[in-house]
């Protein structure tokens, strides 16, 4: 079994603890899970709260946590407890009604992927990855990976949820994409093992639900779009495109995150799982672009829409949470709501 350290053992994996809440939604969710109590119906304020703001998407997530192993305290049980998946219901549509209003909604998925497809000359300016390249300082290297943390952690379980939804072309082209990331079998050479070194070598605690305490609500909502499209089979077309469109951006960022370490004199140690990140990306991305997206729309072309949906809220919510990053390191302020130093005490 892999430990929260990335070795393997014996150990057993031990939850997160809860996180603190940020606005009256979450209070009122946190309260009732602490006190060991069943949540009363959020009444007409999740109506009104902001679907990408603190509040929602920190509720949204702790929801969502009940599915991703459970947090400290709660018993296994709560996953399915008919009371909190009536609370998560609500949240959920304002967080899918916001997406799917401030996306475009390009025609087809060739008009979808254009965006992504292009690279500016000189480099992207709205770009973290292209910024920290750049000129970027070792504490901001240090808060991205602070700020993708969440997200990280479910690169591949989000994906994973849509195997037994998918046709079998389909399936084993999204198999080979995870066994590779998990090191072909052997776990200590994947992704999440070299993922868990990057963050120790940083001076990071790799344990999950570390700094949920510490990002904004830009980096949860990363994380809570592939549970989002994961855990509904209606939206199966939306996690493939979700999937597909991370194929493209996140080994791009990776490699140049990993050119801004090695331009910035760090240890090797925290350049591994960013130069395999990197390296895996062209293969990656034509798997899940052919051999995945494209023979899940030959059996079932009326998930073209949702496949447009994934890739362009995936975009969106990267964008925002780049625009939070460069906005506050432009006026030379942290990019996180505590200082990490006082999240790890």
């Amino acid at each position: 079994m892999m430990t929260a350290t990335g070795e393997v053992s014996g150990a057993r994996w031990e939850p997160p603890e809860l996180p603190e809440a940020r606005g009256d939604l979450s209070a009122h969710l946190l309260t009732a899970l602490r006190a060991g109590r069943d949540a009363p119906p959020w009444g007409p304020q999740a109506a009104r709260v902001d679907p990408l703001g603190e509040d929602l998407q920190l509720a949204l997530f702790v929801l969502y946590g009940l599915q991703r192993g459970g947090w400290a305290g709660l018993p296994p049980t709560a996953e399915w407890e008919p009371l909190l998946l009536g609370l998560r219901r609500p949240l959920e549509r304002r967080f899918l009604e916001a997406l799917r209003g401030l996306t475009r909604g390009a025609e087809d998925v060739s008009a979808a992927f254009a965006d992504l497809l292009v690279q500016p000359e000189g480099g992207d300016p709205t770009s973290v990855s292209g910024a920290l390249e750049r000129d970027g300082k070792p504490w901001q290297i240090r808060e991205y990976a602070v700020l993708r943390a969440p997200a990280r952690a479910f690169e591949d379980d989000g994906p994973a949820w849509a195997l037994p939804r998918l046709p079998a072309r389909a399936r084993a082209g999204l198999l080979s994409v995870l066994h590779a990331r998990a090191g072909h079998g052997q776990p200590a050479r994947g992704h999440a093992a070299l993922a868990e070194e990057h963050l120790r070598a940083l001076g990071l605690d790799p344990a999950p639900g570390r700094y949920v305490d510490a990002v904004p609500a830009a980096s949860l909502a990363l994380a809570n779009l592939g549970a989002l499209f994961g855990l509904h089979g209606a939206l199966r077309g939306a996690l493939v495109g979700h999937a597909a469109a991370w194929g493209v951006l996140l080994p791009r960022a990776a490699g140049r995150v990993a050119a801004a370490l090695e331009r910035t004199d760090a240890p090797e140690e925290a350049r591994r799982y960013l130069e395999a990140r990197a390296e895996a990306g062209a293969a990656e991305e034509q798997v899940l672009r052919s051999e995945v997206l494209a023979q899940l729309l030959l059996v079932e072309p009326g998930l073209e829409a949702d496949v447009v949906l994934g890739i362009e809220a995936t975009s969106l919510l990267e964008d925002r949470l780049a625009a939070h990053a460069l906005t506050a390191w432009g006026a030379d302020e942290s990019a996180l709501r505590l200082p990490v130093a006082v999240a790890e005490n």
